[in-house]
């Protein structure tokens, strides 16, 4: 686990998400997420069992939710709470940049 959320960043010309675990107890999961312009697969949508916070440290991010007709563009200091089971997808990342995420996963009570 890095001391510094933008410590150990990966190379930008890298093909994968980077997924850090930061964070992990019974019902809760905080990870720091790395993307150098991936995006969802055409056609996938997240429907998670467990409700996600998410910041936006740094970067650019189209992020989609199935019942909404626009993507939202998030910058850094952008957050949003998506409720378990909404079906979301990432449109895009901003490329030739870090867009670095900090994800707080979290069980229904």
């Amino acid at each position: 686990m890095p001391d510094n959320l933008f410590a150990n960043l990966p190379a930008l010309d890298s093909s994968d998400e980077q997924f850090t675990r930061l964070l992990a107890e019974p019902g809760l999961l905080i990870e720091r997420i790395v993307s150098t312009g991936q995006a969802s697969p055409p056609d996938f949508w997240y429907e998670q069992a467990q409700a996600e916070w998410i910041v936006l440290l740094s970067g650019e991010v189209l992020l989609r939710f199935a019942d909404e007709a626009d993507a939202r563009r998030l910058r850094p200091g952008d957050c949003l709470d998506i409720a378990a089971g909404r079906k979301h997808r990432v449109d895009w990342t901003q490329p030739g940049t870090h867009t670095v995420w900090l994800a707080i996963h979290r069980s229904a009570q």
